[in-house]
Order: structure tokens, then C-alpha cells, then sequence
């Protein structure tokens, strides 16, 4: 790896090892600037730091415009300090994709987020109780911080769907009280079929934010401390 570089190294969440991707710009001393977790905040740190023991990896643009290395790195250094973390929007990726072409990207939130379109809920809670089980109390506090971030990333991906389903029910139950007033029975037994339908997706939509919240509440109990039984 050399100066200018986009490097990342796998880091793992709730204990599955290789979830996901953490980036960084190598600086070309031995030290690397990335949002460094969990201060969320954009630091210089040294490369072992970074790397946490961890293979590092190099991503390449073989086809694409980048800056020129000295550049990358001032780039970089321009942001040092700043804490606007956000998973979806400006994480680690983000910042070194920026830095590297001016674009700020993220593929893996690409790739996650139709993911999470059909992900069951439920599948957040054993992995969470392994982790926790065995692990220090700093190591712990640390898990219960990313279950945390995981959860808003499914609840503002899921919330969405649900307003908009919503919506949609309403608006064919009234395509169907207009159809009946019109003595339109064909509209209103297909109006009624429409709204049917988004009302199962209502309360799918329902239940799987009812079990977010039952989990933030049972995450943030264990982060202050309190008993919880899991």
C-alpha cells in the first residue's frame, strides 16, 4: 500500500466475522485517516490501529478517474475532526471514496439496503445474545452500540414502507365508499382487494417495527446497565 491509497480492512458486527468493509486513506507513514469507530469522528490514526490485526485490502480504479495521491491526502486531512457519521449516508466508504474521486460512494450500502427490503426482523436477536455472552464489558458496551446503529438502519429502511402503505389503504378505502355511492359494485370489489392487500402489508410492516422496538428497548437497557433478562 502507498500514499493515496483506499485501503480497508473487514471488521465484523455482533461477532460474524467479514460483514462489513471499514476504509481509510493511507497517508504513506504508517498511519491511515478514516472515521474511526466508535467515536465516530474522522482521525489520523496509525495503521495498526486501523487495521486491528486484520488483512488489508486495496481498492482499485482501474477504469476511473482519482485524484493524485498528495492530493487524496489533503483531501482527507481537510475533514479531520469531523463527526457527521451516518451509516447510510456518510460512513467510512463514503469519506474514503470522496477523498480518492470526489464522489462520495458506498457500495456496500448499495448492496445492503435491497437486503434489508426482506429481512427478518427476528434474525437480529440470537446473534446478539451469543455475542453478549461471552464477551467483556467493554467489548459489550461496543456490541450494544452497532445492534444499536443496526436497528436504525432497518427502522428507517422498514418506517418508510409503512407510512406509504398506509396511505395507499386509505386511498383505495375511499375508491371503494365512492364506488359503492355510485352504485359502481365491480370498482368497489376491486378497490376492496387493493386496500385488502395493503392492509396485510400494513401489519407486516407493523409487526416488524413492533419487534425493532421491543429489541432498542431491551439494547438500551443492557447499555445503561440495567437488568435485562434476554
Amino acid at each position: 500500500m502507498a500514499l493515496g491509497d483506499q485501503i480497508y480492512v473487514y471488521r465484523e458486527l455482533l461477532n460474524l466475522q467479514g460483514v462489513y468493509e471499514h476504509h481509510g486513506i493511507d497517508c504513506g507513514d504508517n498511519t491511515v485517516i478514516h472515521y474511526r469507530k466508535p467515536s465516530e469522528t474522522i482521525e489520523r490514526t496509525s495503521l495498526l490501529t486501523f487495521t486491528r490485526g486484520n488483512q488489508l485490502y486495496l481498492r482499485e480504479y482501474a477504469n476511473g478517474f482519482c485524484f493524485i495521491p498528495n492530493v487524496v491526502v489533503h483531501r482527507a486531512e481537510t475533514r479531520l475532526g469531523e463527526k457527521k457519521y451516518n451509516f447510510l449516508f456518510n460512513n467510512c466508504e463514503h469519506f474514503a471514496t470522496w477523498c480518492k474521486t470526489g464522489i462520495s460512494h458506498s457500495s456496500q450500502i448499495k448492496e445492503f439496503v435491497p437486503f434489508i427490503k426482506n429481512f427478518n426482523v427476528s434474525q437480529l436477536y440470537d446473534p446478539l445474545k451469543r455475542a453478549l455472552k461471552n464477551a467483556d464489558p467493554q467489548n459489550a458496551q461496543q456490541l450494544l452500540k452497532e445492534a444499536l446503529e443496526h436497528i436504525r438502519v432497518v427502522w428507517d429502511e422498514i418506517q418508510p414502507q409503512y407510512k406509504e402503505a398506509i396511505k395507499e389503504r386509505d386511498t383505495w378505502d375511499k375508491v371503494a365508499r365512492e364506488a359503492v355511492k355510485r352504485n359502481r359494485d365491480d370498482l368497489a370489489r376491486a378497490a376492496l382487494e387493493k386496500k385488502l392487500t395493503y392492509q396485510k402489508k400494513v401489519n407486516r410492516l407493523q409487526e416488524q417495527l413492533d419487534q425493532l422496538a421491543i429489541m432498542t428497548e431491551k439494547v438500551l437497557k443492557n447499555l445503561l446497565g440495567r437488568n435485562s433478562s434476554w
